[in-house]
């Protein structure tokens, strides 16, 4: 049968569900993972947000609640909240009706929405920048909708901080027009966001050049615990229009709701001027995108979240979830740098402290990390990329003894 296909290779596993994998059929007792991307509690447990409980008990007590099927653009009560965490109650783009929303299968799904949307209709550049490093997702899903995949400089990895002057050199040097795609915050896998002063550069040179940014907003209050804080980059570009091209955002509630295989997410396109005649044959567009992929979106984590969106009570108790959530990520991040300096263990760790949200990425090599999994059964991804989550007051110790023995006895290459 193999003639009947034809280039066709098995490929490796997806090295982050291949780390899962490896870690699952470790029988230590006192493994780590500090892998998969998931919140879990100072147990190391998953955890149900209580906003979420009170929204499926009130969505199960509503004599109208039902599992048909949504509209092709999706939960409209979702859309029109999620909108607003985005970009604020009083947004000039909302009240001008200049924002053009579809929901998503999560922030991954929103990303091939755009990514599908600007291969088709984006007529000035098909180069999309991401950064180096990046979520390995990112790449995947852009190169294979045939886009061409750039890098800007983003993590200096001498002084384990921002290349700034990277960064806006390649925004100055890319094509007029080209597409940059831009974390909106918690960047991944570093953990390193830029400084407001450093945002408003970085947009200011983003407008000079007329590219157009596509932000990746999947941890939206999960980072600071802050809603407003974590979205600085994009209200300041969009509320303050800054930046005078349209401007796509990838949303996901998997993180900051805790919807991670619920896939609640949404793509919201925002023009700089009011057109109602572009609105409609933008959304129709998405709609036939949507139609053509998965008919329609799931509906039961979009009416969670919407729920928890809508109700004034719901919406107190999750951002008191968010702070709950962050404010544990950064204890431990705390924790963690503590423990390493009274180890003494060799370099500097104030990066991991200055870092934000769920990773950290730790400056360890490919053959530490190696190390750290085959010695002492904690997993993490090659790149050195740490999920903070994955760490509690009762395996901190551990893993920074660890850390400090694979660093003593595994010289770095660089």
């Amino acid at each position: 049968m193999a003639e009947v296909f034809t280039n066709l290779t098995e490929l490796p596993p997806d090295p982050l569900f291949g780390l899962k994998a490896r870690y699952t059929k470790d029988s230590r007792s006192d493994k780590v993972d500090l892998g998969i991307g998931a919140y879990r509690d100072n147990n190391g447990k998953p955890w149900v947000l209580p906003a979420v409980k009170l929204a499926e008990k009130k969505l199960q007590n509503d004599p109208n609640y039902n599992h048909e099927y949504l509209s092709i653009t999706g939960l409209e009560p979702f859309l029109n909240s999620a909108a607003k965490v985005l970009l604020g109650e009083n947004s000039p783009a909302i009240k001008e009706n200049r924002i053009i929303s579809q929901q998503s299968l999560s922030g991954t799904g929103a990303l091939h929405l755009a990514g599908v949307f600007l291969k088709k209709f984006y007529n000035k550049s098909k180069d999309i920048y991401i950064s180096s490093p990046t979520w390995a997702n990112h790449k995947q899903v852009f190169e294979t909708l045939g886009l061409n995949v750039k890098t800007y400089p983003y993590w200096n990895n001498s002084t384990k901080s921002l290349d700034l002057k990277g960064f806006l050199n390649t925004i100055n040097n890319a094509n007029p027009g080209s597409i940059f795609l831009l974390h909106a915050c918690a960047h991944n896998p570093t953990g390193l966001d830029p400084t407001e002063t450093q945002w408003n550069e970085i947009l200011k040179a983003l407008e000079s050049k007329k590219h157009i940014i596509l932000f990746d907003s999947a941890y939206q209050g999960f980072a600071s615990g802050d809603l407003e804080k974590d979205a600085y980059p994009i209200r300041k570009a969009i509320n303050e229009k800054i930046i005078s091209s349209p401007i796509i955002i990838c949303q996901s509630f998997a993180k900051n709701v805790g919807m991670y295989g619920e896939r609640a997410g949404a793509i919201h396109i925002i023009l700089p001027t009011t057109d109602s005649k572009l609105n409609n044959a933008i959304k129709s567009q998405l709609n036939l995108i949507i139609r053509c992929e998965i008919s329609n979106p799931p509906s039961y984590g979009a009416k969670i979240v919407s729920t928890i969106l809508n109700d004034s009570e719901l919406y107190k108790q999750w951002k008191k979830d968010l702070i709950t959530m962050s404010s544990r990520i950064i204890k431990m991040r705390h924790e963690l740098r503590k423990k390493l300096e009274q180890l003494g263990t060799p370099g500097t760790w104030n990066h991991i402290t200055d870092q934000t949200g769920m990773f950290s990425f730790t400056g360890l090599t490919p053959e530490q990390v190696e190390r750290l999994e085959k010695k002492h059964g904690i997993y993490l991804v090659s790149s050195g990329r740490a999920s903070v989550a994955g760490l509690n007051e009762h395996n901190v110790d551990k893993v920074a003894k660890a850390i400090d023995e694979v660093v003593r006895n595994v010289k770095s290459k660089l």
